[in-house]
C-alpha cells in the first residue's frame, strides 16, 4: 500500500538555520509521533524506533534512515525501510527550502511510504487515514519548533 503526502508552510527562520535542523536528526526524531528513541550510526544514517499499532497489531517499528540527498541550504532527502509489527515500510521524505519574504524560509515537503505485508491487509482503510493524521502531528512539531 502506497502512501503520498506533500505540502508546504514558511517560517520565520532562514534557509540555512532551517536545514542544519532538518539535517540533524538529534533534533527533529524527537518531534516524530510515538517516538521512543534513535541511534546514530554515522553522520548520514540512523535507526529510529517509534511505537505503531492500528487495530490489533501494535509494537515498535525500527527504521534505518539515510540522509541520501543534500544541497545546503536548499535541499534534503531521506529515505528510510524497517520492520513494523506485521510488516515492513519503505519511506522518503524530501524538503525543499525557498527563501520567503522578509528572510523567511518557505518549506516544501514531501514524501511517500510503501507498506507491505499483513498489516496492510488487515489495516486496510485505517492506515491512510492514520499515516497523513501521524504527518500532520510531525508538520506542525517541525512548525512549531522553527517558529
Amino acid at each position: 500500500m502506497e502512501i503520498k503526502f506533500g505540502g508546504d508552510f514558511t517560517v520565520p527562520k532562514k534557509p540555512e538555520a532551517v536545514y542544519d535542523f532538518l539535517v540533524d536528526p538529534n533534533r527533529f526524531c524527537p518531534l516524530l509521533p510515538d517516538y521512543q528513541s534513535m541511534e546514530i550510526r554515522d553522520e548520514k544514517n540512523f535507526l529510529v524506533k517509534l511505537s505503531v499499532g492500528i487495530s490489533h497489531i501494535r509494537g515498535t517499528a525500527a527504521v534505518k534512515m539515510s540522509l541520501v540527498e543534500t544541497e545546503r541550504p536548499k535541499h534534503a532527502v531521506y529515505e528510510g525501510n524497517g520492520d513494523v509489527p506485521g510488516g515492513s515500510a519503505t519511506l522518503r521524505a524530501a524538503f525543499e527550502l525557498e527563501l520567503a519574504a522578509g528572510g523567511a524560509t518557505k518549506v516544501i515537503w514531501s514524501g511517500q511510504s510503501n507498506v507491505m505485508g499483513r498489516i496492510a491487509s488487515l489495516a486496510g482503510g485505517l492506515l491512510q487515514p492514520l499515516a497523513k493524521k501521524n504527518v500532520q502531528k510531525l508538520i506542525d512539531g517541525l512548525q512549531k519548533a522553527l517558529t
